[in-house]
């Protein structure tokens, strides 16, 4: 049975138990548009070498200063877990 609230961290748990090193999701329904930015954003930290969690953070304050993503809805959901670390030397 689901409990209300207990979806995500069976959805990670989930993730975890199949092999992924990490994950980033959304607590709540987000915006498609939004959504796209910030995981072109993301990805591209990634790709730069910043970390995964440094990643996120970064780009949800670089949407917060914006005018067209500045409300919390489009970024304030979506949360890391697992490996903090780049993906340089990663094995």
């Amino acid at each position: 049975n689901v409990v209300n609230g207990d979806g995500v961290y069976r959805l990670r748990r989930a993730f975890v138990l199949a092999g992924a090193e990490s994950q980033l999701m959304s607590l709540w329904k987000v915006d498609d548009l939004g959504t796209s930015d910030l995981m072109q954003g993301y990805y591209e930290r990634l790709l730069a070498g910043s970390g995964r969690s440094e990643s996120l953070r970064d780009i949800q304050q670089e949407l917060l200063n914006t005018g067209a993503y500045q409300h919390p809805y489009y970024w304030a959901g979506f949360i890391a877990s697992g490996n903090w670390r780049s993906l340089e030397g990663r094995e």
